[in-house]
């Protein structure tokens, strides 16, 4: 640190750390709400085999504690649930059963649109097990089934969800007359949990019934959180004397395919490596790699960007996946401080991960994360270390504090953040809303010397809950920070955050589940070494409406103002130059509930853009023609003046899926964006012969001058078939 505002920072900064445990000290002994008798159930252990077909009638399910009393959240608070569900637990020494009973008209259930792998679960009637085996009122798991057999998953930590985590675990289902009835079972080697001699897990159960809109919890049914929120879940009680059976688990992966440039001719890949995951501890996993590919990953959405900021793209590869909440530091304004996905590239070239180790979980109250991967040269690129160390210490329910360290070092140059974060959390604050308080320091080391103005800082709080909620914060990103794992959306600045939202349940009567009135929503960034201001933006939403159909209507008017210091370009022949912008937009807003075998929706934005007009064109909608074909689509029409030139912009991705069962199905997903002049194809099949193993067939073909197409020769085509094969041991 090397100036005195800097010396500033760091007071400010430690002094919302000793608020954070001060705040956690005075109402950690505040107690839970919404929770009815029973709230434990038990699970019995079972020697033999049982058959696991989708009908849980063995005798080891009669004999087994049944739970049925379900309370619903909506659309009748607090009341009970219409519709009778029950549950029970069973386990042996590998592997948890849970069994489910959906008693229901089976005219009324809705699940003609999903079987594949993670299905938009909001659309279907489902099923829905929390379980948190460390019972830390932080970490968790959650598990979801539709009337057919499909599956979702999502890693859960704090007030973060992992929806691209992929669990071991597997699911049937069976459709009678009475209802639909699951069976779902999940080895323990897919959680981490405490080597207890008898465990005491936290639980929860949510049923979603769509031609009602009814959501069922079987405990902490409040409006304020949702089954996410792990304090508030029951007790899974009777598991004892287990543990990993099986500590080693083995997935090599071999690969065959062919690149093809028209004018560099076409060029075979073979492929193998693989991963070894250790269980060194029931709550800790090491994570070894070799010759790491991610060729399977889906492809990503290349949106239209109008703005001078970068893009975020999410992490998909399955590597990173797992346990990445252990990883996370957020330095506000969609920008972070380790970006997995600066992981195989280098200089905006793609570069070969050679291999590496990852190890994360928790050590009592200790949250350890270590990453180390190795990158290969390709060109000028040297090879580079890429070095993540994150450690988190559990205060109190849901608090912690935390410190971070990255290294990112080849031939060339070096670059090390070193950073310390702490948070107060709770759902109990005011007996049952949620709150945090937040606040953090960052600083960049580049080739081993800290330079002026190389911090990052970040201050703030959350009050999200269901009538009333908002948010503020001050940060800033100083001009030399420089996190090379890192991504920033912008730098350079000072900010302050803020916003107010209030959903009362008017109307109810006219059809109407809640009102969304907000009456700011603001960002205000001055540049950090000059002081001046930057930019601002405001959104105020004078009204929204959910509708209890699951429609959705809302009217939006933006406020901005924006200094360009820099011209910036918005395609090869258009340029916004540098000024001072005022910007003002008008919107609406409608969807129908995606729950429709036919849903879509429609919205027009119009307003000012950068010293001219823009209006703007959105319609999505999607066709459910079975429970095996589905299709949707995003359509984006923009018609931007400016005193330089009039553009239409177009974009139009439309996803195409047909699932031949919940192990096996076939995606088209094809991106036309007249901005980035670009028609690009992906084909994706994707067969789980096994759980834990899969076959991935992909074939990628674009087109770069959407003016003079020739459709008989694309740009660029790839195809890949990849086995990765799972052996446990």
């Amino acid at each position: 640190m090397h100036t005195r505002g800097n010396h500033q920072l760091v007071k400010y900064c430690f002094s919302v750390l000793c608020m954070v445990i001060f705040f956690e000290t005075f109402f950690i002994f505040q107690g839970l709400c919404q929770q009815s008798l029973p709230n434990t159930i038990h699970a019995n252990f079972i020697s033999g085999k049982i058959k696991f077909d989708g009908n849980p009638s063995d005798s080891a399910w009669q004999s087994a504690q049944r739970i049925s009393n379900f309370t619903q959240r909506e659309l009748d608070f607090g009341k009970p649930a219409t519709q009778k569900t029950e549950t029970a637990i069973l386990y042996d020494k590998s592997n948890l059963y849970i069994g489910v009973w959906c008693y229901q008209n089976p005219e009324n259930v809705i699940a003609s649109k999903y079987l594949q792998r993670d299905f938009d679960y909001f659309t279907d009637d489902n099923f829905q097990v929390l379980i948190s085996p460390l019972n830390d009122h932080r970490n968790g798991y959650l598990f979801v089934i539709n009337p057919n057999g499909a599956r979702t998953d999502v890693e859960i930590s704090g007030t973060t969800s992992n929806q691209d985590w992929n669990g071991v675990w597997d699911a049937k289902t069976t459709r009678t007359s009475e209802g639909w009835f699951a069976e779902i079972v999940i080895p323990f080697n897919t959680f981490q949990f405490r080597l207890d001699t008898a465990h005491g897990w936290g639980i929860n159960f949510e049923r979603d019934i769509q031609c009602t809109k009814e959501i069922d919890l079987w405990q902490g049914w409040s409006r304020d959180y949702d089954i996410t929120n792990i304090p508030t879940a029951g007790i899974l009680s009777g598991i004892k004397n287990i543990g990993y059976s099986r500590n080693f688990e083995l997935k090599p992966y071999g690969l065959a395919g062919f690149e093809n440039d028209p004018d560099a001719g076409k060029n075979y890949l073979t492929k193998i490596g693989g991963d070894l995951n250790v269980n060194l501890s029931p709550t800790l996993k090491l994570n070894l790699t070799a010759n790491t590919d991610f060729a399977q990953v889906e492809a990503d959405q290349i949106p239209v960007n109008l703005t001078r900021f970068n893009v975020l793209y999410p992490e998909k590869r399955e590597f990173f996946l797992e346990g990445n909440n252990y990883f996370q530091f957020g330095l506000g304004n969609s920008s972070y401080l380790f970006y997995t996905r600066q992981i195989g590239f280098e200089q905006l070239t793609p570069v070969s991960v050679i291999g590496g180790a990852r190890l994360f979980g928790k050590m009592g109250s200790s949250n350890v994360g270590a990453l180390s991967l190795e990158t290969g040269s390709r060109d000028s690129i040297p090879a580079t270390n890429n070095t993540v160390v994150r450690y988190k210490y559990d205060i109190g329910s849901q608090s912690y504090i935390g410190a971070i360290m990255t290294s990112h070092i080849n031939n060339m140059d070096a670059n090390q953040v070193v950073g310390i974060d702490g948070q107060y959390a709770t759902s109990t604050f005011l007996k049952d809303k949620n709150l945090s308080i937040s606040g953090q320091i960052a600083e960049s080391i580049d080739n081993y010397k800290a330079k002026d103005n190389s911090l990052t800082y970040k201050a703030g709080y959350s009050y999200l809950n269901d009538l009333f909620s908002s948010y503020a914060s001050m940060s800033s990103i100083q001009q030399n920070f420089n996190p090379a794992l890192g991504f920033l959306y912008r730098n350079n600045y000072n900010a302050i955050n803020g916003s107010f939202d209030y959903q009362p349940r008017w109307f109810t009567k006219y059809g109407v589940q809640k009102l969304d009135i907000s009456p700011i929503t603001f960002s205000y960034f001055t540049t950090q070494s000059t002081g001046k201001l930057e930019s601002w933006n405001n959104e105020t939403r004078p009204l929204g409406i959910a509708f209890k159909d699951g429609s959705w209507f809302e009217f939006n008017l933006y406020q901005s103002y924006d200094r360009v210091d820099n011209a910036f370009s918005l395609n090869s022949t258009t340029i916004i130059p540098a000024g001072m912008y005022h910007m003002h937009n008008t919107e609406f807003i409608y969807t129908t509930s995606n729950a429709k075998r036919v849903w879509g929706l429609i919205g027009y934005n119009w307003g000012t853009y950068y010293g001219g007009t823009i209006q703007t064109i959105t319609a999505s909608g999607g066709i459910n023609f079975s429970r095996h074909f589905n299709m949707n689509a995003d359509y984006v029409y923009n018609y931007i003046q400016i005193p330089s030139a009039k553009i239409p912009v177009k974009e139009l991705d439309p996803y195409i899926n047909y699932a031949f069962s919940t192990r096996l199905d076939i995606s088209v997903f094809t991106q036309w964006n007249t901005l980035n002049n670009i028609l690009q194809y992906n084909f994706r099949l994707h067969w789980i012969p096994a759980i834990g193993t899969d076959l991935y067939a992909v074939y990628d073909m674009g087109y770069n001058n959407l003016n003079n197409i020739d459709y008989a020769r694309p740009q660029s085509t790839e195809g890949v078939v990849k086995l990765i094969w799972r052996f446990v041991f």
